[in-house]
Formats: structure tokens, sequence, C-alpha cells
């Protein structure tokens, strides 16, 4: 049995077992995307719910494993060369668990790095302008009477989500007929933009096509649907 008491996230987390993936997380549009790639690729996992509404993720223990305080963070005992991997950061995570597996990217070097073009272009650009958004239009940015910022990102999300239309135009998927983690990484953030932001009017997501659809083919997948409740917010 692997022996994960040199990683201190484990005193305030403890592991009830320690041979498989450790993932700490809590179900936002980036902490699901590593519960829907367990799921889908049928990892054995235990997931610990990290409360980010209680700061957790800025205790000493949290900040050990992931210094940038930011859910989700795992530890995989089984790492390159059978030793423990601690990892942070959900787009390296993604990537990681693709190659670890073979599975949810392409095997051919064109392909891989289209592949991760697209999980980089959700990192560097539609999550961080669709959380921007959410922030202006539901939650405290709301309140600031000057509403450019409001408009600049409303104006870029929408720019975003055209990409993604132009992309998805006649493709089942970013990658064409495969599934993959670039579909994992956008699929919780545009989930989030038109329900738990309230943004569906403001972006003019009814005038897409291609990016509902794509959408609704994702949110029906089993295992997409366990990996958004995973781990259960307590």
């Amino acid at each position: 049995m692997p022996d994960l008491s040199a990683f201190p996230i484990t005193a305030r987390w403890p592991a009830r077992h320690p041979d498989r993936i450790q993932l700490y997380s809590f179900p936002t549009p980036n902490g699901v995307k590593v519960s829907i790639a367990l799921e889908e690729l049928g990892l054995p996992y235990e997931a610990h719910t990290v409360q980010i509404g209680k700061n957790e993720t800025w205790n000493p223990e949290f900040l050990s494993l992931n210094p940038n305080g930011k859910i989700p963070a795992i530890i995989d005992p089984d790492g390159p060369g059978g030793q423990p991997l601690a990892l942070f950061e959900s787009g390296a995570i993604l990537l990681y668990l693709a190659e670890k597996t073979g599975r949810l990217i392409p095997a051919d070097p064109a392909g891989r790095t289209e592949t991760t073009q697209w999980l980089f272009f959700q990192m560097a650009a539609v999550g961080p302008m669709f959380g921007q958004l959410g922030y202006f239009h539901k939650f405290a940015g709301r309140e600031i009477e000057d509403k450019r910022p409001l408009h600049r990102y409303r104006d870029e999300s929408k720019r975003l989500l055209g990409v993604l239309e132009t992309r998805l135009t006649g493709r089942d998927w970013i990658m064409g007929a495969d599934y993959t983690i670039a579909d994992i990484a956008m699929l919780g953030w545009v989930r989030n933009l038109i329900g738990f932001y309230e943004a569906r009017e403001l972006v003019e997501y009814d005038a897409l096509a291609a990016v509902p659809a794509w959408l609704e083919r994702g949110l029906a997948r089993p295992a997409v649907q366990r990996g958004l409740e995973i781990p259960p917010r307590g």
C-alpha cells in the first residue's frame, strides 16, 4: 500500500484509499474538469471536498500541494517510475491523465499538439474571460457603476464563443469525431456561462448553433453527469 504521509495535505484530508488517485477539488468549472476526466477514464480515485467558500485552499496543508491556492490538485500514488506525483493546475492534470492512459488525446503528434492548443485556449482565454464576465454580471462587480468592464468581458466572451462556433461547425467535438480533453476543459465553462452566471442573453448564446449542440452532446455523457457533482459540495 502506498505511503502518502509525506504529503501534508493528507493530514487534513486523510486518504482512506492511498492506492488511488487523490483528488482535492470543488465542483466549479475548473474543478469538474478533472473529475469528469477521471470518470471518463475509469481510473480509481478518491475525491476530497475543498470548500472554496470557507477559504480552505489557503490553509497550509492545501498550499503545500498547490502553492497557487486554487482547486483542483491531485496526488497520483502511481506516478512516473511508480513514484507518487503531486500535480496542480487543471489543464496540466488533464494532459497528464490523458498521457498516462493514452486516451482522450490523439496518438499522432500533430493531433496531440492540436488538442493541446485547444486545451490552452480554454486555460488562457475561455476560463479567465468567462470567469470575469460572471463576476461583473452576477457577483460583486455588478454593483460597479462603470459598466465598461462588464461590456469588455461581454464582448470578449461573445468573440470566444464565436471562435468555438467556427471550430465546431460540422464537427461533433473540438477535434472532430474524437471526444478529447479539449472538450472536457471547455464544457463546464460554457455550461456555467449560460447557467450559473446567468449570461445566456447577455452573450446572445441562442444565436449560436454548433456550440449549443456540442454542449448538449457533452452534458448527455454519463461520465460528465457524474463528474459535475464530484466532489460533493458538502
